[in-house]
């Protein structure tokens, strides 16, 4: 099983036509992904990769039975085009684009909220379930494996890293979400915490954090009544106080948010917290072999 994402989503790809659109359409249908359609205005009548090309997403909708879309275009369009999703009955929207104005995110995630949609990102790689051979997002194909880890990470980078230690030490996963990594998201640890709980197929889930902001704490409240075992590597160990650590949301201020913080949160939580990414593996196998 997994969660959000399965082989049966008819996803619809808003950009379809940019370089990225064309690229990523291509890789998630290698995957097995289901693209019904994409969106384009004035390409109507096109396809990509064999995917029909639509003017507006009213239009792919009407003809695909579409319900999730993720989109590639520009930053400074991107809000237009998610109320565009959102309006008209996308249920699942992944947001690619990074340096999105933050009004803009919130209005995003406002009304996501307001119409029971799903949002995933901003500035997020996407999400994948190995186990249903479906994807939305720019990770590369070949790392992952089904399996039963659950895997939820604000960086793209290190969760790829980590995914593929954990299929090489034999151990796939449902799904791997990527929150995003900006300073309003549509996800937090805890509302994908919830999926993996009501999940049967994730047996034990791994969290990857950074420092900044309080969404690791507040996962570690969470994570008490779970009923999962949880492995957690926080990113930005060396980072010295006030220090961006590449995502907007990565910043120390005034002793909130630091690593030491948020690992005593997640140990206190019964969390295993792991130093370096390639400890994520060896821990989730003393866990398994461990139930």
């Amino acid at each position: 099983m997994a969660i959000l994402l399965t082989k049966d989503t008819r996803i619809i790809v808003q950009g379809i036509t940019g370089n990225q659109g064309q690229f990523h359409t291509q890789q998630m249908l290698a995957y097995g992904s289901h693209v019904v359609g994409g969106v384009s205005p004035g390409k109507s009548g096109q396809t990509v990769a064999g995917v029909p090309v639509f003017d507006t997403v009213e239009e792919a909708v009407e003809h695909t039975q579409a319900t999730a879309s993720i989109v590639f275009v520009p930053a400074p369009f991107a809000k237009d085009a998610a109320f565009e999703a959102m309006e008209n009955g996308i249920r699942l929207l992944v947001m690619i684009p990074e340096h999105i104005p933050v009004q803009d995110s919130i209005d995003i995630v406002t009304r996501a909220a307001e119409l029971g949609v799903t949002v995933i990102g901003p500035n997020t790689f996407g999400i994948i379930s190995p186990g249903e051979q479906t994807k939305m997002g720019i990770m590369p194909n070949h790392i992952y494996q089904p399996g039963p880890i659950g895997v939820v990470a604000r960086s793209g980078t290190l969760s790829y890293e980590i995914a593929f230690s954990l299929t090489n030490g034999g151990f796939g996963q449902t799904t791997v979400v990527g929150m995003g990594g900006d300073p309003v998201v549509g996800q937090t640890f805890i509302s994908v915490l919830r999926h993996f709980k009501d999940d049967p197929a994730t047996q034990a889930v791994v969290m990857v954090g950074e420092i900044g902001g309080s969404a690791e704490e507040e996962a570690a409240e969470y994570i008490k009544t779970l009923g999962k075992p949880v492995v957690a590597y926080l990113a930005g160990r060396a980072a010295p106080p006030g220090k961006r650590m590449g995502h907007a949301g990565a910043i120390i201020e005034r002793g909130k948010g630091t690593l030491e913080s948020k690992e005593r949160a997640l140990t206190q939580a019964g969390a295993s917290v792991v130093t370096m990414p390639w400890q994520v593996a060896d821990a989730v196998k003393e866990i398994m072999q461990g139930r």
